[in-house]
């Protein structure tokens, strides 16, 4: 299935906006297992980009590699426009990383994990105690402060995970599978900080199993399966991939749906339910012409449903809908 050409600014903009991640023919293979397999991306400042996929599709090594957590085999990469190759340690500088699990000491207390963070940025005493409380009261943190970590919540624990890696004010983040394991409403907090992000000008690369996830927040979206990208583009992009919208009429009058039968020959019939599927992209016009059909034709259909493809089906349609194994480098 071709890819999506995958737009370079937002909706309104008349120019790209430059790069803040790039790679091109990015590989990486443990031992005789290729993990990533010539990886091409542009990801816009400003942005938030989601990568997809099954487990051990090489989500996790994208992420490593591109923090500078590992090394590629191959490629051109770029982040924060500094070169991973000949210049990691400014792209350190330019990024911060929200792993998987939690890096908080659950030992200490949360302004204490604030504090350390700050120490290893270099910042000073003064600067470090003020990035602290700023952070700590953004991410509503401020009450348990200075009770230990290992009384938090787990939507506080994720929460502070994002304040720490805040501390040094990166204008590029990678947060991998930031979500997992949170209840819906520190989920939903947790998407409403990363929208607040990307309003300040940060540039959000994110990894999630969550298709509503990238749904909501990613202004573009990659599949990555089998070390490939399947496809890449915007949620909607993405959608008219995958063909399956319908609009599917229901009458309760069985001469009603026998009329409605002979005239629709292309639709898909259900006898039992008395109901027709009819292929359909989804657009109001070609919803209009249905409801103009069924008026001239004089039937009145009990139910009328438009279904257009969802990211769950793109996701099954370019993954094969299989899990795969965890990746080595987890």
């Amino acid at each position: 299935m071709p890819s999506a050409v995958m737009p370079t600014s937002r909706k309104g903009e008349s120019t790209p906006r430059p790069a803040a991640i790039s790679a091109v023919g990015l590989r990486k293979s443990f031992g005789d297992k290729t993990v990533l397999d010539g990886i091409d991306l542009r990801i816009p400042t400003g942005s938030v980009f989601a990568l997809l996929g099954p487990n051990g599709a090489g989500k996790t090594t994208a992420v490593k590699i591109l923090s500078t957590l590992i090394t590629a085999d191959a490629g051109e990469l770029r982040v924060g426009g500094h070169d991973l190759a000949t210049d990691p340690q400014a792209v350190r500088a330019a990024i911060g990383v929200t792993g998987q699990f939690s890096a908080v000491d659950g030992l200490i207390t949360g302004e204490e994990n604030m504090l350390l963070m700050a120490d290893l940025q270099h910042l000073s005493k003064q600067e470090g105690r003020k990035a602290a409380a700023e952070l700590l009261e953004r991410f509503d943190l401020t009450e348990a402060a200075r009770k230990p970590v290992s009384t938090y919540s787990g939507g506080m624990k994720r929460r502070l995970d994002l304040a720490m890696t805040l501390v040094g004010n990166p204008r590029i983040i990678f947060l991998d599978e930031p979500t997992t394991g949170l209840d819906p409403r520190s989920r939903h907090s947790m998407w409403q900080i990363i929208r607040e992000l990307v309003s300040d000008g940060a540039t959000v690369f994110l990894t999630t199993q969550y298709l509503e996830e990238a749904d909501e927040l990613a202004d573009r979206i990659a599949v990555l399966n089998d070390g490939r990208i399947a496809a890449q583009g915007s949620a909607e992009e993405l959608k008219r991939l995958v063909p399956g919208g319908h609009i599917r009429l229901r009458f309760t009058d069985p001469a009603a749906y026998q009329t409605a039968v002979a005239a629709l020959r292309e639709a898909t019939r259900d006898d039992e339910a008395l109901a027709l599927r009819i292929p359909s992209d989804g657009t109001q016009r070609e919803l209009r012409s249905v409801l103009d059909w069924l008026d001239s034709a004089d039937i009145e259909a009990d139910e009328l449903a438009v279904h257009t493809p969802d990211l769950d089906d793109v996701f099954f349609a370019l993954t094969g809908g299989t899990d795969q194994h965890q990746e080595t480098a987890r």
